[in-house]
């Protein structure tokens, strides 16, 4: 694997400038909250579609712990989620997002569509979290180069292929989003990268993913995963998304041992203690 080219600095605001740096400088590795205010969301859906059920949630998600509030109003679910407009998306994000932006702790907002990531992103939100990584949306680079905010370049296929290296097609992805990024002017350091956890995956190559997560560190930019309550942990313990808690934490402790510095997981509270305990007991070596 081959590390990329820097990528051009452009100017930015101060919460450009501050978010990532702060997230990255923690003693243990930052946990990003997931808020879904959608219907079919594969382990929440419609649990917080209402707004005061969301805000209800955003808020439990602080007192838990959460570094980072990602919320998404478009389920991203590899089977079964519907397609939504952009003007649904909209819909069910205006009456929510002022009220978590207001919690103070950072927002990432989950799109795929630049009209959704730019009008967010101007209301306060302060992360651009796209699971096409700037390949889907002709314009998401440049929405999110414009407002020099950090941004989360995922990796996605639209079907899984189990004959292929994952790993490489990983890294071939990243290069081909790197590119994009550095010809819209997104600096390197407000990028992260995401292997994509299920997308696009079968679960036996989710698994090596998180098994050979320290190849990503060619790229020499951090790394966040999402493994929480994902399909791969049923195929080893049968068991319902909301039952996946151990596993969670156990795909997440070893990406943490592998590279990873922001951990997205449903299960806050029960994510941040074992990622601290786990740093504590690192520091005793």
């Amino acid at each position: 694997m081959m590390a990329t080219k820097p990528i051009a600095s452009v100017a930015a605001g101060p919460a450009g400038r501050a978010v990532l740096p702060a997230l990255l400088a923690k003693p243990y590795p930052a946990v990003m909250g997931i808020l879904n205010v959608t219907p079919d969301s594969f382990s929440d859906g419609g649990q917080f579609i209402a707004p005061e059920q969301a805000l209800a949630q955003a808020r439990k998600l602080v007192a838990d712990g959460a570094d980072i509030i990602d919320i998404g109003a478009e389920s991203t679910r590899p089977y079964g989620s519907q397609p939504v407009t952009a003007d649904d998306e909209l819909a069910r994000l205006k009456p929510v997002l002022a009220g978590v932006v207001a919690l103070g702790v950072p927002v990432s907002i989950d799109s795929m569509k630049s009209e959704v990531v730019a009008w967010a992103l101007d209301q306060g939100a302060a992360i651009a979290n796209d699971v096409w990584g700037l390949q889907r949306d002709a314009g998401m680079a440049a929405a999110v180069a414009a407002r020099g905010v950090p941004v989360i370049i995922m990796h996605n296929r639209d079907r899984a292929d189990p004959a292929i290296d994952i790993m490489q097609d990983i890294a071939a992805f990243f290069t081909r989003s790197l590119e994009i990024a550095a010809k819209a002017g997104i600096c390197s350091d407000r990028i992260l990268l995401d292997p994509g956890i299920g997308f696009g995956k079968t679960p036996p190559q989710s698994m090596t993913a998180l098994a050979r997560l320290a190849e990503l560190s060619a790229f020499g930019l951090p790394v966040l995963v999402g493994a929480s309550r994902k399909r791969f942990i049923s195929t080893i313990v049968a068991s319902e998304p909301q039952q996946r808690i151990g596993g969670s934490i156990a795909a997440h402790l070893i990406a943490v041992q592998n590279g990873a510095r922001i951990i997205r997981a449903h299960d806050v509270a029960e994510t941040v203690q074992a990622l601290r305990v786990a740093s504590a007991i690192k520091g005793q070596q």
